[in-house]
C-alpha cells in the first residue's frame, strides 16, 4: 500500500529512471494477458469505470479498512470475474475484470479489540477508550496528548469484522483475504484539523493520510499480530488464498504464519534416510541435498498427527493457515525466500512485486536478488496503485519487463509464466 497512505512516502508519477538499453524494445504482449496481483483502486472511486477499458485483463482489488469494505464489494458486484476459467484476451468490456479481496491492514489494526479475550481492552466506555489505545499504541497517547486518542474512532471488536469478512467471502467465491499483515514502521497521521478537512481531497475514499504528518505513535506489534493471525485462520477455513504486507517485520511475520501450520509440516526425509533408500529405487522425494540435515523448521517431519501434512489444504477442509499465501512488494532479503520455499511448508508461498515499492523506494538490488532466488512458478506482478486506468497499465509493463530481463525470460515466454502464477495463485 502507498500513495496518499504510505507512512513515509508517497507514490511517484512517473516511472523510475532505468538507463535506456535496459529497456526492451518489442511490443508488449498484452494479448497473452496481464494479471495485477495486488492494487487498490477503490481508493479513487472515479477510476473504476476505466477498468474494463484497461489493457490489463484482471485486477486482484485490495479492502484495507473501514472505508473500503463495502466499496470492493459493490464494485465485484459490477466488475467481478464470476469463472476461474476467464478469457484471455477478453472478449468484452463487459466480462469481469477483478477479483475481490477482504481484509484489514495492520495500518488500522488498532482500531479493533479483541472481545473473545477474557480481559478486553475496551468495554464502551469513553475511559476505556483511552485505556485501549494506550494498550495498543506506543507510547502511550495519554502520556503525551489524550486528545489524540478521543479524535480515533471508537474501537470495533474483532468478531464482527471477522463475521462479516466471512459473509463477504462466501457473496463472493473466488474472492481472496486481504490486505492483511505486519508493519514496525508506520506511524499514525496526526489528528484531523478544521484546515486538513477544509482542503482534502474529496475523490479520495476516506481514511487514509491525505498529506497529514506523522504523529509518533506506532501499533505494537503484538497487536498487529493477533489481527493477522485471525485473518491467516479465516483465510484457512475458508480455503481462499491472501496477500500479505510486511515492512521491516519479516521475521515476526514468517513466525506468525508458521506458527498456524505447526503439525501440518510436509514430511522431508533427511540426508540420513535419503540414504538409507535401496540403491538403485526410485526416489519421488522433491528433498534437495542441499538442506541441512537438521530440525531448524520444527516439526518438518509429519507427526503422524493424520492432519493431512504435505496435501493442499483447501482441498483436504478447513485449515488453520491459507492454502495460498502472496507476500505483496516483497522486501526481504534471500534468506526469507528461502525459508518461505522450505519443501517442509505445507502452503504455497508466491512472492509479488511492483515498481512503486521495490524500485521506487530504492531497494532495487534486494529486490532483484530476491527475484533471481524465487522459483519462476512463484513470482507475481502488481501495480500496488491507488487508481485504475493508463497509469496502472504503465506500471505492469515496466515490472513485467524488468523481471523478465532478470529473469532471463523472452517477453511472451515471460508474460505467459506470471499469467499461469496468477492463475495459480488465485485460484489453486
Amino acid at each position: 500500500m502507498c500513495q496518499q497512505h504510505s507512512g513515509e512516502s508517497e507514490c511517484p508519477s512517473t516511472l523510475p529512471a532505468q538507463n535506456e538499453s535496459d529497456i526492451p524494445q518489442e511490443p508488449f504482449p498484452w494479448d497473452l494477458g496481464v494479471f495485477d496481483a495486488h492494487c487498490h483502486p477503490t481508493d479513487t472511486m472515479a477510476s473504476i469505470e476505466g477498468i474494463p477499458d484497461m489493457k490489463a485483463r484482471a485486477l486482484t482489488v485490495m479492502s484495507t479498512r473501514a472505508q473500503d469494505q463495502d466499496l470492493v464489494s459493490d464494485v465485484a458486484s459490477q466488475h467481478g470475474i464470476s469463472d476461474s476459467k476467464i478469457s484471455i484476451p477478453s472478449r468484452s468490456p463487459a466480462e469481469g475484470h477483478i477479483i475481490p479481496c477482504f481484509g484489514w491492514h495492520p495500518w488500522f489494526s488498532y482500531e479493533f479489540y479483541d472481545d473473545t479475550s477474557t480481559d478486553p481492552t475496551y468495554d464502551g466506555t469513553p475511559s476505556s477508550k483511552i485505556s485501549h489505545y494506550d494498550k495498543v499504541l506506543i507510547p502511550a497517547p495519554s502520556s503525551k496528548d489524550v486528545s489524540f486518542s478521543e479524535g480515533l474512532p471508537d474501537p470495533r471488536p474483532l468478531s464482527e469484522f471477522l463475521n462479516e469478512t466471512k459473509s463477504r467471502l462466501e457473496k463472493y467465491p473466488l474472492a481472496l483475504v486481504g490486505e492483511v499483515g505486519l508493519d514496525k514502521a508506520f506511524r499514525l497521521p496526526q489528528s484531523w484539523t478544521a484546515t486538513h478537512q477544509a482542503q482534502r481531497n474529496e475523490g479520495l475514499t476516506p481514511g487514509g493520510r491525505e498529506g497529514r504528518l506523522l504523529s509518533p505513535y506506532r501499533v505494537q506489534m503484538a497487536h498487529q499480530t493477533a489481527i493477522l493471525q485471525a485473518q491467516l485462520q479465516l483465510a484457512g477455513e475458508m480455503g481462499r488464498a491472501i496477500s500479505v504486507h510486511g515492512v521491516q517485520a519479516h521475521g515476526v511475520l514468517y513466525q506468525t504464519i508458521a506458527a498456524l501450520w505447526k503439525g501440518y509440516e510436509k514430511d522431508v526425509p533427511s540426508r540420513r534416510e535419503k540414504k538409507q533408500v535401496a540403491k538403485g529405487a526410485e526416489n519421488f522425494s522433491d528433498y534437495s541435498e542441499d538442506e541441512d540435515d537438521d530440525d531448524s523448521h520444527a516439526g518438518s517431519r509429519d507427526k503422524g498427527q493424520g492432519k493431512g501434512a504435505g496435501s493442499e489444504p483447501n482441498r483436504l477442509g478447513p485449515q488453520p493457515f491459507p492454502p495460498r499465501i502472496c507476500l505483496h512488494s516483497f522486501s526481504g532479503p534471500v534468506e526469507v525466500v528461502k525459508q518461505y520455499l522450505h519443501p517442509s511448508v505445507p502452503a504455497t508461498i508466491f512472492f509479488s512485486f511492483s515498481i512503486v515499492v521495490n524500485w521506487a523506494t530504492g531497494g532495487r538490488d534486494k529486490a532483484e536478488e530476491a527475484i533471481r532466488a524465487v522459483p519462476d512458478d512463484r513470482i507475481l506482478v502488481e501495480s500496488d496503485l491507488h487508481t485504475a486506468g493508463g497509469q496502472m497499465d504503465e506500471y505492469l509493463e515496466e515490472v513485467c519487463r524488468r523481471i523478465c530481463k532478470i529473469k532471463g525470460w523472452d517477453l511472451r515466454e515471460g508474460i505467459e509464466r506470471l499469467g499461469r502464477n496468477w492463475r495459480g495463485f488465485v485460484f489453486g
